[in-house]
């Protein structure tokens, strides 16, 4: 039996995936955080939330490195973990760094604050050779205005230290470039409590369908577990409307999207202890990097990898930060495709009807989940708004996609927001 500690998570589907791996695989875990209640209240009335099942959950400020790191190096001595993992990307660097101290497995920390912050992904991938696209960093208007004009309109704003496509937008004018830059001022402290970065990134529109590349990462071996396909709205905003996987694609991109995904990941430096979620386009010019993110992908993407070949990357998450070699092997699930999609409301107002109907039954349904009538709606910006998701899968071909957007559409025509 292993002890990790956990540090932080997400509140979604990952804190719930990552303490059931810990578990089924024998091992039990320590939780820190720097707010309990974060997570109290992101589980349903009644039920308790399976991060609070640690062995031990104990508080302490994760957002002051200097004082956390003497403060883990006493636990360690008291309880001896054996790694440190977080599913939160705003805890991945701290994590990297605790596990240094300790001298426990785990990437390089210099590896892992470049692959979390965009501004610098983008210089260590231009100058490793990686494509991507045309990029500035600036935090004066000036400057950021001048950059726009020679990157050319239209163009993608994003914050160099936010997650789920926060503030990310495209921009067509100046005066739409003013308004997001301000919009993304103003919010100067992210969910967690962690000061912003106040500099922002412009990028080159690309072109092309989006995918993402699922890769772990042991003893300086990558290991490719396919390509997920990925559906965006919510325009000027990008919002993750849905997935596929394995992405319907020729094998020619498949293999074109796998070969930019290890580059980007060899340039990073992320070859031992990482599963990562790298995501690429397709461009009419080639594959290029949107992204590199070091934890396992989210939006129940890992369960679509579950569902269709049985390999279990939250489970591989766990061995690999233990240092130990993960089970990639695939099994015969019966599933050739898995897909899921996603509820984003469009409007403002009140949630007064959503009904599943007879979606939950459907044939080849393997997940339906949806928001409760009287929530409050918001028209969505990011991946933060979803009114629920439906899941389903095709055992012979890759035929999911199609059957989930049939299924949201029932859904749809029975929701009402007022």
């Amino acid at each position: 039996m292993a002890h990790l500690l956990v540090v932080e998570s997400w509140v979604g589907s990952m804190s719930r995936l990552l303490p059931r791996a810990i578990r089924e695989n024998g091992h039990e875990f320590t939780f820190l955080t720097r707010d309990l209640h974060h997570y109290l209240r992101s589980a349903p009335e009644g039920v308790a939330h399976p991060l609070l099942g640690a062995r031990n959950v104990i508080t302490a400020d994760t957002n002051d490195t200097e004082s956390l790191l003497p403060r883990v190096e006493r636990l360690h001595a008291a309880f001896g973990f054996d790694a440190v993992v977080t599913s939160c990307d705003y805890y991945l660097p701290v994590v990297a760094r605790t596990a240094a101290r300790l001298g426990l497995p785990g990437p390089a920390p210099e590896a892992v604050e470049n692959a979390c912050r965009k501004d610098a992904t983008r210089r260590v991938l231009a100058d490793a050779g990686v494509p991507g696209p045309r990029f500035a960093v600036h935090e004066e208007w000036a400057e950021l205005s001048r950059a726009a004009r020679e990157i050319g309109y239209p163009l993608v704003v994003k914050p160099v230290d936010l997650c789920a496509g926060m503030y990310v937008r495209r921009v067509d004018d100046e005066e739409q470039l003013a308004a997001a830059v301000k919009a993304l001022a103003d919010f100067p402290v992210n969910a967690r409590g962690q000061r912003r970065a106040p500099v922002v990134l412009l990028e080159e529109l690309l072109d092309g369908p989006e995918v993402s590349v699922e890769t772990v990462s042991h003893a300086g071996a990558v290991h490719v577990i396919g390509v997920t396909d990925k559906s965006v709205g919510g325009a000027p905003a990008f919002v993750e409307t849905g997935h596929m996987f394995p992405a319907a694609l020729p094998s020619a991109d498949a293999e074109a999207a796998e070969r930019t995904a290890l580059d980007a990941l060899e340039a990073l430096g992320l070859t031992d202890g990482v599963v990562a979620h790298t995501e690429i386009k397709l461009t009419s010019a080639g594959p290029r990097v949107v992204e590199v993110n070091p934890r396992p992908a989210g939006n129940r993407i890992t369960e679509l990898i579950r569902h269709v070949t049985g390999i279990d990357l939250a489970a591989a998450y766990v061995d690999v930060c233990l240092g130990r070699a993960p089970d990639l092997r695939r099994t015969d699930t019966g599933l050739r495709s898995a897909a899921i999609g996603f509820l984003v409301p469009g409007t403002a107002g009140t949630l007064e009807a959503l009904d599943a109907g007879p979606v939950r039954i459907a044939p080849d349904v393997l997940e339906v989940q949806l928001a409760e009538p009287g929530r409050q709606v918001k028209a969505a910006g990011s991946n933060n708004e979803y009114l629920g998701h439906v899941m389903a899968g095709d055992p012979a071909g890759t035929g999911a996609r199609v059957r989930v957007e049939s299924l949201l559409a029932e859904v749809r025509s029975g929701m009402v927001i007022r």
